[in-house]
């Protein structure tokens, strides 16, 4: 259904892809992955139409239902379940039909188009759209606001409640998990892994593709490789590909060295002159292996902490929550949390359940409204919140923003430091306002990491990070010898470097005993009780049937 021949994608003069091929058949559920910068958007571009190849062929979508969720969103009026509806085209299309045909009294025209309002299952069409947004984490409440009073991340929440509200043949979706938080995450998977059409989704989630993918679509190098499996089956068959080509390529060398030598010995020599250009002409025809480039282009480590006092943060019977003109508004309450160094906590809970707050709380970044909060007086604090890299200036450089952390630092050791984070050559001089979302969120995470913190709050800090980034701080976060607190949906960063899990949850924050497999079960169990509240020791009965 999908298929390229020879193709080449350019970006002003750079080739992202050149002279690939592959073919990609109904029913195929293909991770589409590699780095930041390989193409994988701009491929999305060409199958959809809106980018032609500069050469080869790529298959046109005609005949086919295509769905795929917009970058944007205006600040419409339309309430959110109406604009969820509207991904529906032909049941809006059907419903202006019958509107038309009830006031004109046409009985025929009335009586098909119910018809086919029931073979399109039209009468449970709203219901649908509400499930969808459930399962995104809008509450009843919020189904019924207008679009223009969501933020930009909610915005492209509907954006794919939207997308997936279309009965369509083809989905494709661009980093779908980016604005969402791990509830939703899980729910999402179940929804795409059920999908009967050909879906291809770019992620940087590796459990989300596993759990998601039936094929994976490589781009690397300007080529783009179709693996059979889901992501784990991709590590697979890559390092064995890779393995392979390292012992061609060495091979080759010896090869190429063999033919070289000889060719510099009897280049002069008359009597050798043709053997010699007969060699030249056979190094010329070699289609040479390439070196194995496997290796990450970051590589940082956190430094050892001046300080590690113990406990680093206490809280006695703390409320959180924020001040405002009409008073206190509580959102977390007699709270009894201890972080000490080496801890690794991951902290589980629903949207809006509390999590950022407490995070907030922790760093000082809002004060308790109740109780004893105990902050060591050697903490420092390295915090990463989810719009971090909205408070990068624009106008400055990366060399920039660390010469006001540490005005007295050399460029050459900023030059170094940067390079781990693959900020190199005049890009370090560059003004950060055009940088892409990734290499926002990798500047924004190096000046974490520069500060030296003993405790590090980390609230989605893959949002926009590719594989390799993401591996670069799962290794840095295992040897870093302070004290971790994780908000993030990526199960894999949690399931890596947390080895405790808190759960936020109707008001209070208590230890989770169980996996992220318990949790997802606890998040059902939740639903099947009708999102009222669940004790900790349902919580923990939930965990022990699910892990039995």
């Amino acid at each position: 259904m999908i298929s390229a021949s020879r193709l080449t994608l350019r970006r002003g003069p750079r080739a992202l892809l050149e002279d690939a091929s592959f073919s990609i058949h109904h029913g195929w559920h293909v991770g589409l992955i590699g780095r930041n910068g390989t193409g994988k958007s701009t491929l999305f571009a060409a199958i959809l139409g809106q980018l032609a190849p500069d050469k080869g062929e790529m298959s046109s979508l005609k005949n086919v239902a295509v769905a795929t969720a917009a970058q944007e969103t205006p600040a419409l009026p339309d309430l959110a379940i109406e604009f969820a509806l509207d991904g529906d085209v032909e049941l809006r299309d059907l419903e202006r039909r019958l509107a038309v045909a009830e006031a004109k009294e046409d009985i025929d025209a009335i009586c098909a188009i119910h018809e086919r309002l029931g073979m399109i299952g039209g009468y449970a069409a709203r219901a649908r759209a509400a499930a969808l947004l459930h399962g995104l984490s809008f509450s009843q409440e919020a189904q019924q606001r207008p679009v223009a009073d969501f933020s930009g991340g909610w915005r492209m929440r509907l954006n794919l409640a939207r997308a997936l509200m279309c009965r369509s043949d083809v989905l494709l979706l661009d980093e779908p998990t980016n604005h969402l938080d791990l509830d939703a995450v899980i729910w999402l998977q179940g929804w795409l892994a059920s999908y009967p059409g050909l879906l291809m989704v770019i992620s940087h989630d590796r459990e989300f593709l596993d759990a998601v993918t039936t094929h994976t679509l490589h781009l690397e190098s300007q080529k783009a490789t179709l693996y059979t499996g889901n992501y784990s089956s991709f590590e697979r068959q890559r390092a064995e590909r890779l393995t392979l080509q390292a012992g061609a390529y060495a091979k080759q060398q010896k090869q190429v060295a063999h033919l070289q030598k000889f060719i510099n010995r009897f280049r002069a020599s008359a009597a050798k002159a043709s053997q010699a250009q007969s060699r030249i002409k056979a190094l010329e025809r070699m289609e040479l292996v390439s070196a194995v480039h496997a290796d990450s282009e970051f590589s940082f480590e956190f430094p050892e902490p001046d300080r590690l006092p113990s406990p680093l943060v206490r809280f006695d019977d703390v409320s959180a929550g924020y001040q405002t003109d009409h008073g206190d508004k509580v959102i977390l309450e007699k709270l009894r949390v201890l972080v000490a160094p080496g801890e690794r906590i991951g902290l589980l809970g629903q949207n809006g359940a509390g999590k950022s707050t407490l995070v907030q709380t922790i760093a000082g970044a809002i004060p308790p409204l109740a109780g004893d909060l105990m902050r060591d007086g050697h903490l420092r604090v390295g915090y990463f919140a989810q719009h971090t890299t909205e408070t990068l200036d624009a106008d400055a450089s990366p060399i920039l923003h660390f010469r006001r952390i540490d005005p007295k630092v050399s460029e050459q050791e900023l030059r170094g430091f940067l390079g781990g984070f693959n900020f190199k050559g005049d890009r370090v001089y560059e003004p950060v306002g055009p940088f892409s979302g990734g290499e926002k969120a990798r500047l924004a995470l190096a000046m974490v990491v520069y500060q030296n913190p003993n405790l590090l709050l980390l609230d989605e800090p893959t949002n926009h990070l590719d594989l390799d980034m993401r591996h670069a701080l799962e290794t840095a976060l295992i040897g870093f010898q302070g004290a971790v607190i994780v908000v993030s949906h990526d199960r894999h960063l949690l399931t890596s470097t947390c080895d405790t899990l808190w759960l936020v949850a109707d008001g209070r924050c208590v230890n989770f005993d169980g996996d992220l497999d318990d949790y997802a079960k606890w998040l059902n169990t939740r639903d099947l009780n009708g999102g009222k509240k669940v004790s900790k020791k349902a919580a923990a009965a939930a965990a022990a049937a699910a892990a039995g």
